[in-house]
């Protein structure tokens, strides 16, 4: 089964033009239930069975292993067999009934707008570090984009004399406005920072880490969780929980959802809507657009 696997891999990347983290997800999930069936004699992919793989589940329940992480290894096999179904190398797909187990949504994490205002005023020094740190954070509540977009954006992608970036993935490209206040924090950065980080360097990142190199998710997750605990934020702070705050801050404002839809870049609004049950009387008068 594992040159099957490979092959899978090979598809992803060729045909369906995935992310390097999309294939090295997907290696990983079926390469852990290949050892698994392989432990139980299944070394086929067409000896799979959906009662072997209901108990590959059941084992990952057991296991302790997440909903979410269930639901994602799930949806590996899924894609997998349906792909060895598509080609004729099985000639029935086991996974194909297979349900992922119901996951409980958990409410966002909002910050209020006192916390927020904390949170912006940590990196209030003049070090290349702090000036970018404060345009990252600055950026990232004022457009309510994802960490993915923010640590992917690249100089070209960023319009000054309008206010706007464009944030761009395989299917489309939205464009995001900002106010004057981050504007003049992305100002600073660029005029103060970025070439001191860049140590005469070329790169089309925006924002670098202090190396000069393109910045990581986990390398911008520890800058929040930093400045989140020097602020004296008590709520599991997260780059997500600025992302969940600009769009229910903006909506508590009296934002139009269809406007804070597309800021978001949702393709469903029933997914925005979900903000404006966690509002709460700490949270008004946002003042997004900073």
């Amino acid at each position: 089964m594992l040159s099957d696997i490979s092959d899978f891999i090979e598809y992803l990347r060729d045909v369906k033009k995935t992310s390097k983290n999309t294939e090295v997800s997907y290696r990983r999930d079926l390469l852990q239930m290949c050892a698994y069936l392989e432990g139980l004699g299944i070394r086929e992919a067409g000896k799979v069975t959906k009662t072997s793989l209901n108990s590959y589940v059941l084992y990952l329940e057991r296991e302790g292993k997440a909903t979410t992480t269930i639901s994602r290894m799930l949806a590996s096999m899924k894609a997998f067999f349906h792909y060895e179904f598509s080609i004729g190398n099985i000639k029935r797909d086991p996974a194909e009934l297979l349900k992922a187990p119901k996951i409980e949504k958990k409410a966002p994490t909002i910050l209020t707008v006192e916390e927020i205002e904390a949170l912006m005023a940590q990196p209030g020094g003049r070090s290349a570090k702090e000036i970018r740190d404060k345009a990252m954070l600055e950026l990232l509540y004022a457009t309510g984009i994802r960490v993915s977009e923010l640590i992917h954006l690249e100089l070209q992608d960023l319009n000054m004399q309008v206010g706007y970036i464009t944030c761009r993935d395989e299917q489309k490209e939205r464009m995001v406005p900002f106010g004057k206040g981050t504007k003049k924090a992305l100002a600073d950065y660029l005029a103060e920072s970025r070439n001191i980080l860049l140590k005469g360097q070329e790169s089309p990142w925006l924002f670098t880490n202090c190396s000069g190199q393109a910045m990581s998710r986990q390398g911008f997750w520890k800058i929040i969780k930093y400045y989140g605990d020097k602020a004296g934020i008590q709520s599991d702070i997260t780059p997500h929980s600025l992302r969940h705050s600009f769009a229910a801050h903006l909506l508590r404002s009296g934002a139009d959802i269809h406007a804070v839809q597309a800021m978001l870049g949702h393709s469903d609004s029933a997914t925005t809507q979900m903000y404006t049950a966690y509002f709460d009387g700490r949270q008004a008068n946002s003042g997004i657009l900073r």
